[in-house]
């Protein structure tokens, strides 16, 4: 089989801690028409795919989503070399890393009175510090890192669709931008970090406090300034010079995230401009905006 035809099967592996939300995460792509698997062992990865893409000519858009955790005990030891191989046989392969706060884990662990996989021998504290130790290095591999110690179910599973809804081109490098505030936290998934806190405030003007970034005032406010203007010279070139070097280097899914104060102004009217710019030089876009509703 061709690498070309291996690369239009989507595999996203989801995994994390416990507790994270991979369950709900699971059923959020089932939803966008992914196949779902749950707790596959790791060393039947390669196998799968080989006997899934023989369907290839049945369905040109195989999607899978398989969850992988420390359930499966030779997950962490051979995660590494496992995907590594997959993807040199040219397979389309996306790692997605769910984790919450321990006081968020531990709260739905309450909530839903099941163990966790090593609590039968630890208690639950203790258990959450081990796993986020054992699952370090596959953090570190992941592709997209997603915090979802703010999201309700509803929340997560529509932050699973706008990710990784219909893409065009599985062999071109994904670009999210997402907008944040600063007072809320950084975004722990981005790759690149851009601080739009030197801009002039549109929250300090009364007409446009109410208003967001995706506001025509709001946006013209941010953009006229001169500031912005320079900033985003400045960024047109660092972007196009460093995308196509982080997909030289096999990244499938890059994150640039923008923060002002509060995310609802000037870091939502740049990521949208900038957005808008990377679209015009031909790569995939994804544009959220995470604290948008969060209050003024």
């Amino acid at each position: 089989m061709t690498t070309n035809i291996k690369r239009k099967i989507q595999t996203v592996i989801i995994t994390g801690l416990s507790g994270s939300g991979k369950s709900t995460a699971l059923r959020a792509f089932e939803d966008l028409g992914f196949f779902g698997v749950d707790n596959l062992p790791v060393e039947l990865l390669p196998a799968f795919l080989e006997i899934k893409s023989k369907q290839i000519q049945s369905n040109l858009n195989l999607r899978f989503a398989l969850v992988m955790d420390v359930r499966e005990e030779g997950f962490v030891r051979s995660h590494r070399e496992i995907f590594q191989r997959v993807k040199k046989e040219g397979y389309h392969l996306e790692i997605l890393f769910l984790e919450a706060s321990d006081e968020v884990l531990v709260s739905r662990f309450s909530q839903t009175r099941r163990p966790h996989p090593l609590a039968p021998k630890l208690p639950l504290l203790e258990a959450l510090k081990l796993e986020r130790e054992i699952m370090a290095e596959v953090k570190e591999f992941a592709d997209v890192v997603i915090d979802t110690s703010n999201f309700n179910v509803h929340q997560l599973r529509r932050e699973i669709k706008e990710r990784f809804g219909p893409r065009h081109d599985l062999s071109s490098l994904l670009v999210h931008l997402i907008s944040f505030g600063f007072k809320y936290g950084v975004p722990p998934e981005a790759h690149l970090l851009f601080d739009v806190r030197f801009l002039p405030n549109p929250y300090f003007e009364p007409s446009l406090k109410p208003l967001s970034g995706l506001e025509p005032a709001v946006r013209d406010y941010v953009l006229r300034q001169e500031e912005t203007k320079q900033f985003l010279a400045l960024s047109e070139q660092y972007l196009k010079f460093l995308i196509p070097q982080y997909e030289r280097e096999g990244k499938t899914y890059l994150v640039v995230a923008i923060g002002c104060t509060g995310g609802r102004h000037r870091s939502v009217a740049i990521a949208q401009e900038i957005g808008l710019m990377v679209k015009e030089w031909g790569w995939e876009t994804i544009i959220s905006h995470r604290d948008l509703e969060k209050e003024a």
